[in-house]
């Protein structure tokens, strides 16, 4: 036991001399965390609290197009500016960047309305034996015109029209009751078949298990994430220091010497696997302490499975040393340890889901990503922060995370014995 604590004392002075590695660990993921989150929490607030510009051209005679305007402004996802604008003049405003969508609402657009609407109710009451068809085919709606702008995605478009001829149908079915009861000899729709018609239908209820859960914000994303990726960074230093041993001969004297060679391998292990928790603790602390204090959502730790997250740490800790510690073995120089470190993390990071989520990744992307430890040690803290933190959820995980870091250390002792180091 004795030499035990002194191997683990020799692992800390070495790691506390080592200004760069910190630096890496713990200083660079801190500034990422910051910046990142800044960026995408203004991204998310631009797209949640502000509304869609809308230029809105109302050349309409009637009072269907005013109806239709009033409409849009009411729905607060729109900011309504008028103007006497023609197509040609919208669409080269929109085009321009003046607002981001713009609607041409022609003059005749009330009249075709109750063109369409009366030749309807007539066909309708008309198959019921109420009245007679005059033997014209519907004449349509009419249209309006959509202008947006190229910058916006397709499917953000797609919603945008969507809304719009959602307000539409209500105009047109309010007006096609009101054309059928005149028909029948009635002034007015009564009130409750109004009501009925135009917010009846089945209902979309809405169920999420999230009710107790956080709401998903650029805090729970970037700070799980590059946390990850600190402690895989943690290769630069770990890995670096596992080569100047070999190189320094330190392996040999150990092996001269009464003092075991498995006590040293798992003190390195164990002092920078407490290096990952701390990195976890102080990235985490920062996030749910200092956050709010710039204006940023706090992090909300994973209270209802307080295990399963010191479990999680502890294995995305483990396999960061087990894949260090697999490069140390097989690297020949620092440079290579360093060199090819670094660019692995990196490209596990990018395929992992930790700069974007892998579900906005391509199909053989969001495969690929399966390849990746950060990926996995990312999806175990999804679970804990995001999807209620069962042990279910976390059993894939960690499982894999197992079989990767038991990998690693099975590789790092093949090569260490074949190079007749231990």
């Amino acid at each position: 036991m004795y030499k035990f604590w002194e191997s683990i004392k020799k692992e800390y002075y070495l790691l506390v001399n080592d200004k760069t590695g910190l630096t890496l660990m713990f200083i660079m993921p801190l500034l990422l965390v910051l910046i990142v989150t800044v960026i995408q929490d203004s991204a998310f607030r631009m797209v949640n609290d502000n509304m869609i510009s809308m230029l809105v051209a109302n050349h309409d005679k009637g009072d269907k197009g005013e109806e239709l305007e009033k409409m849009l402004g009411s729905s607060g996802m729109f900011g309504i500016t008028n103007g006497t604008w023609a197509p040609e003049e919208l669409n080269e405003l929109v085009r321009n960047g003046e607002a981001l969508t713009g609607l041409y609402i022609p003059e005749s657009f009330s009249d075709e309305l109750s063109t369409n609407t009366e030749q309807l109710s007539n066909l309708i009451l008309a198959n019921m034996g109420l009245g007679e068809s005059d033997g014209n085919s519907l004449s349509g709606p009419g249209s309006v015109i959509f202008f947006n702008d190229a910058a916006l995605q397709e499917n953000y478009v797609l919603s945008i029209t969507n809304v719009i001829r959602t307000h539409l149908s209500v105009i047109e079915v309010r007006q096609m009751l009101g054309t059928m009861y005149n028909q029948l000899g009635v002034e007015e729709i009564p009130e409750e078949v109004e009501t009925a018609m135009l917010s009846g239908g089945i209902q979309i209820q809405r169920y999420s298990s999230a009710e107790t859960l956080p709401t998903p914000n650029s805090t729970q994303h970037n700070v799980p994430a590059w946390t990850v990726f600190a402690m895989f960074f943690m290769v630069i230093s770990l890995g670096t220091n596992l080569v100047l041993e070999k190189a320094g001969g330190s392996f040999l004297r150990l092996k001269a010497m009464p003092s075991s060679i498995a006590i040293v391998m798992l003190s390195k292990q164990v002092v920078y696997v407490l290096v990952g928790v701390l990195q976890v603790s102080f990235i985490f602390g920062i996030a749910w302490l200092v956050f709010p204090w710039l204006g940023l959502p706090r992090l909300t730790l994973a209270e209802s499975n307080v295990t399963g997250l010191l479990l999680v740490v502890l294995m995305s800790s483990f396999s960061a040393v087990s894949y260090s510690l697999m490069l140390g073995a097989i690297a020949r120089t620092q440079e290579q340890s360093n060199g090819f470190g670094a660019i692995s993390v990196i490209i596990f990071a990018a395929i992992g889901g930790i700069w974007v989520p892998s579900f906005v990744m391509p199909e053989f992307l969001r495969l690929l990503s399966q390849l990746s430890p950060l990926h996995w040690c990312l999806e175990s803290f999804y679970v804990l922060f995001l999807r209620g933190g069962d042990w279910a959820g976390l059993a894939k995980p960690l499982y894999i995370l197992l079989i990767f870091s038991l990998i690693c250390q099975f590789i790092s002792y093949v090569k260490l014995r074949r190079d007749q180091l231990i």
